[in-house]
């Protein structure tokens, strides 16, 4: 009988305290535990080791655009399915499963905006949405951001986070968004417009292949995994071990693929930069060419 009629707890009897899940979280790069607010309070790096968690499109936006001053453009697309692909999932079945999760009618999110009042054109890919892949709908609306921002002379921005390439599941109307998109960016640089590339984990394939690879100034987050397919694959082909490292934004940077390596909470400050650097401003992007110096005139020696 217990001592004055109290009941006798011990480890096994005695109840823990409810603790409520998803407060904390683990990086993937150095395995420490980090606190979820601090995590969100710092855009959302690990401050232990300086890993950058994906962020999604919405939350890259918010990151670059001046508050208040984005309106998107083209949200109406939406992916069709040529192909009647069928498989474990119709692509029908996985486009809705998709836009269910995400809130997205596609993978990639387009508009205009201002970065410290400076007016651009942004587009930015999500890899919640089938991988970031690019399939008809997202080529299309990154065309048509290009093509306004050429006709509006504002630079454009395109964030990459896609590890999907080219939508299989569109068969060779994904692979066209490649030379369309490149096409668009060609008369954009004939133009004498600026486009910014800013590469993130991962950006790989078709979107490295096009869009992603042709800035006239590329950035890239640290530690961002680059390139066309995995370095498995690429062994496995070749047959050879691969350098540490390979296709890491640092590794890119020392050979010249990348200009830049860009901290997140730098990099709006940085694209800023390279805006006011190369002159894009309104008034000088919008001014009007001057008048051509005539030719001598020919004396007439008749």
């Amino acid at each position: 009988m217990a001592l004055f009629g109290r009941k006798h707890f011990n480890l096994l009897n005695s109840k823990k305290k409810d603790i409520p899940a998803g407060l904390w979280t683990q990086c993937k790069d150095c395995s420490a535990t980090i606190y979820k607010k601090e995590l969100v309070d710092n855009l959302s790096v690990c401050p232990k080791c300086g890993y950058h968690f994906a962020l999604n499109a919405r939350e890259r936006i918010d990151l670059l655009i001046d508050l208040g001053t984005f309106k998107e453009r083209d949200q109406d697309l939406v992916s069709v399915d040529p192909l009647k692909f069928k498989g474990p999932k119709t692509y029908k079945e996985k486009l809705h499963s998709d836009q269910k999760s995400t809130g997205l009618r596609d993978a990639v999110i387009s508009g205009e905006g201002n970065i410290n009042g400076r007016p651009v054109m942004i587009a930015v890919t999500d890899s919640r949405f089938i991988m970031g892949s690019m399939g008809s709908v997202v080529g299309e609306r990154i065309t048509r951001a290009i093509e306004s921002a050429t006709d509006k002379r504002i630079p454009v921005i395109i964030v990459s986070g896609s590890g999907g390439g080219a939508r299989m599941y569109e068969g060779v109307f994904s692979l066209m968004q490649m030379a369309k998109t490149c096409s668009a960016l060609a008369r954009h640089n004939e133009a004498g417009l600026l486009h910014i590339s800013c590469l993130t984990n991962p950006t790989m394939a078709g979107i490295m292949a096009s869009f992603a690879g042709v800035g006239d100034i590329i950035m890239a987050e640290p530690r961002a995994l680059i390139g066309f397919t995995g370095p498995r694959v690429i062994e496995q082909t070749i047959r050879q071990k691969l350098p540490a490292g390979f296709q890491q934004s640092e590794f890119l940077l020392e050979h010249g693929l990348i200009d830049m390596i860009v901290d997140r909470k730098d990099l709006k400050a940085r694209i800023f930069q390279v805006i006011d650097y190369t002159g894009m401003t309104p008034t000088a992007a919008t001014a009007p060419a001057s008048d051509p110096v005539p030719p001598p005139e020919t004396p007439d020696n008749s």
